[in-house]
């Protein structure tokens, strides 16, 4: 993939290819372009283009208090799936929860995207909780994983 770039948004532009990326793939929980700004000020955001064309994005939540324990979240658009970017943004939010001193990482996935749950479980994740929010109807799947 010499093509893939990743990079962190840094700018209007970029935080609004995060967002569209988020919102295209969440569509019951769509942020603003203030809500990215906020995120982007306390996790680590990147936004991945395969060539010039937007293709996905990635949070990392940084550890929390004793727990040691980061979230990360890989999204691709759909158009785009099968093709080993989910993976990159994966490793890439992996790697950089490890830098942070994680010993377990978290993700959440939406119900209805059947690929992401397939990637997290092929991935060693273990389901923990499904919930549904207030005023939405499609369940979230907490997953996690341990460190070794």
């Amino acid at each position: 993939m010499t093509d893939l770039r990743i990079r962190q948004p840094d700018d209007d532009a970029t935080l609004r290819d995060w967002q569209h990326v988020h919102n295209a793939t969440i569509p019951a929980h769509e942020l603003s372009l203030e809500e990215v700004r906020e995120r982007a000020g306390r996790n680590r955001l990147e936004v991945a283009y395969l060539g010039a064309v937007l293709v996905g994005c990635s949070t990392v939540r940084p550890p929390t208090d004793d727990t040691r324990t980061a979230t990360v979240i890989a999204r691709v658009l759909a158009a785009h799936r099968g093709r080993g970017l989910g993976e990159e943004l994966y490793a890439r939010g992996l790697s950089h929860a490890r830098e942070l001193g994680a010993g377990v990482v978290e993700t959440v996935v939406l119900s209805s995207n059947e690929d992401g749950l397939r990637f997290a479980l092929r991935h060693g994740f273990v389901e923990t909780e499904r919930y549904v929010l207030p005023g939405e109807t499609v369940p979230w799947v907490d997953l996690r994983l341990r460190l070794g």
